[in-house]
C-alpha cells in the first residue's frame, strides 16, 4: 500500500462516522497532510452542515498552504446548501488533491477535479476507488437510479424457514445477531415490512437496541387493502419516526382517516398483480428524499422485490436450528426457479459469525 492509499484508508474511516446521519448527502471524510503529517481532519456530519473538506481546512488553518488534501469523493463545484468546496480548497492554498471517486450525481454541473486542475492544482483521482464506491453505494444508487438503495434482511433456520407453522419467529437468531440488525436499522432511512408481518409480530420497527438512534428511520408498511390493526405498535408507540402506510387504490376511507388520525401518513400507489407496485413505491420514497430502505419481511414482499430484481444487497442470517417440518413460513413465497440456472446468484462480500449464528452479506450478480 503506497502513501496515498494509506491516507485514503484513514479518510474512509473518517467518512464512516457519518453513516446513517448524512442522508440525502453522501458520507465523506477528508485529511490535510503536509510533510507526511496529518494537520487537519474532518467528516460530513449531516446535510446542511459543513462538508468534510471545509472541516479539515478549518482544522489545518494556515498550515494548509502547500499541503495535500485527501478526500474520498470528488469535491463539489456547485452551490447547494453550502458554497463550493473547490473554491475553499483553492483559497486556502492547497497544492495537491487526492480523490477516491468521481461524483456520480448527473445533476451536478462542472467537475470538481477539472476545476481544480484548471486552477493549477495537481489532482489524482481513483485511489481505492472500489472501496470508496462501496462506502457510498446508497448515494450512488439514489442519484443514478432515482430510487432508494434496497437491502433485504432475512433470519432463517438451517432448513430455510422464517417462522413456525403458527407464525412464531421469536427468536430464530441470537441477541448478538439482532443487535447487529439494529445497527443496520440505524443506518437506513426507512424500514419496510408487509402488513402480514405487522399482524403476526406487532413489531416496533425501530433501532431501539442501539444508543442514540436519532434520527429514527421512517417505518414503511406495505398494506394494499389497509388491513393494519389500529392498535399496532407502529401506529401507537409514540416515537418520532415517520410512519408511512402504503396502500393500493381500493381502501376504506373511514379506515384511512383513522390511521391518519394516529399520526401515520397514508400514500397510495399503483397496483401490480393485485399488490402495491413496489417500483412505484420506491420512486415515491425517493421523492421524499429517502435514499435507503431495509426490508425485513414478510415472504410476500421478499418474493416481489427479489423476483423483480429490486434488491441491491442481502444480509441473510442462518441460525443452527431445524424446524424439521414442511409447513413453516418460508423466506419467499411463490413459484421458484425450475432449474438451477435460473437461480439468483449472490456475490459474497462477507461471511461473519455472531456466536453460533452465521451471517452472509452479498450482492445480486447482475
Amino acid at each position: 500500500m503506497d502513501t496515498d492509499e494509506r491516507f485514503m484508508k484513514s479518510v474512509l474511516g473518517l467518512a464512516r462516522k457519518g453513516l446513517g446521519k448524512t442522508s440525502p448527502n453522501p458520507v465523506v471524510g477528508a485529511l490535510i497532510v503536509k510533510n507526511g503529517q496529518i494537520i487537519g481532519a474532518g467528516y460530513h456530519h449531516r446535510a446542511g452542515k459543513p462538508h468534510a473538506e471545509i472541516e479539515a481546512l478549518s482544522a489545518a488553518g494556515e498550515g494548509a498552504r502547500g499541503a495535500t488534501l485527501y478526500v474520498n469523493l470528488e469535491p463539489c463545484n456547485h452551490h447547494g446548501r453550502t458554497p463550493p468546496c473547490t473554491e475553499a480548497i483553492i483559497g486556502n492554498g492547497i497544492r495537491r488533491v487526492v480523490v477516491g471517486m468521481a461524483d456520480p450525481n448527473p445533476d451536478v454541473t462542472g467537475g470538481g477535479c477539472s476545476f481544480l486542475r484548471a486552477h493549477g492544482l495537481e489532482v489524482k483521482c481513483g485511489v481505492l476507488e472500489e472501496e470508496c464506491m462501496r462506502l457510498n453505494e446508497v448515494f450512488l444508487t439514489y442519484v443514478t437510479k432515482g430510487r432508494p438503495f434496497v437491502t433485504v434482511k432475512g433470519a432463517l433456520t438451517l432448513d430455510g424457514w422464517m417462522a413456525t407453522r403458527t407464525g412464531d419467529s421469536k427468536w430464530i437468531t441470537n441477541e448478538k445477531s439482532r443487535r447487529f440488525v439494529h445497527s443496520l436499522r440505524k443506518r437506513a432511512d426507512a424500514l419496510m415490512v408487509g402488513v402480514e408481518t405487522v399482524i403476526a409480530d406487532d413489531p416496533f420497527l425501530t433501532p431501539h437496541m442501539m444508543k442514540n438512534p436519532s434520527p429514527e428511520p421512517a417505518r414503511v408498511i406495505v398494506d394494499t387493502r389497509l388491513r393494519i390493526p389500529l392498535k399496532s405498535r407502529v401506529l401507537t408507540s409514540g416515537t418520532s419516526a415517520l410512519t408511512i402506510v402504503v396502500t393500493g387504490s381500493k381502501v376504506n376511507n373511514a379506515k384511512r382517516e383513522s390511521v391518519e388520525e394516529l399520526g401515520a401518513t397514508v400514500i397510495q400507489c399503483r397496483e401490480k398483480n393485485r399488490r402495491v407496485d413496489l417500483t412505484d413505491l420506491l420512486g415515491k420514497l425517493a421523492g421524499m428524499s429517502i435514499t435507503s430502505v431495509l426490508i425485513e419481511g414478510g415472504a410476500g414482499v421478499f418474493d416481489t422485490v427479489i423476483r423483480e430484481r429490486l434488491v441491491d444487497k442481502f444480509f441473510i442470517f442462518l441460525a443452527p436450528k431445524l424446524l424439521a417440518g414442511d409447513n413453516g413460513v418460508p423466506f419467499i413465497r411463490g413459484p421458484g426457479a425450475e432449474v438451477m440456472m435460473e437461480c439468483l446468484t449472490l456475490n459474497i462480500a462477507k461471511v461473519r459469525r455472531f456466536d453460533d449464528d452465521l451471517m452472509i452479506e452479498g450482492y445480486p450478480r447482475r
